[in-house]
């Protein structure tokens, strides 16, 4: 599969600052591996990037924002970044 561009909600300043919380640094490398499991934990076609933001802000916003955090760090933990 041929790398991508970033996605343009990961240049998003509130996307980049939960990247920052939780440790995670965005490359080139990395960018599709961090995409798309951003897609399969929120259950979004992949690579509707726009879907997934949407999602990401929701939960964000949502009652456990904390909870959310955590679960995308856990992850991400889970992949080889």
């Amino acid at each position: 599969m041929p790398k991508r561009s970033m996605p343009k909600y990961f240049k998003n300043t509130r996307m980049q600052q939960l990247f920052s919380d939780l440790g995670i640094e965005v490359t080139k490398e990395n960018t599709d591996k961090i995409d798309e499991t951003i897609h399969e934990m929120l259950s979004v076609d992949y690579p509707n990037g726009a879907a997934a933001w949407k999602m990401v802000r929701r939960k964000l916003d949502g009652d456990d924002p904390e909870g959310f955090k955590r679960r995308l760090k856990i992850a991400l933990d889970r992949i080889d970044l």
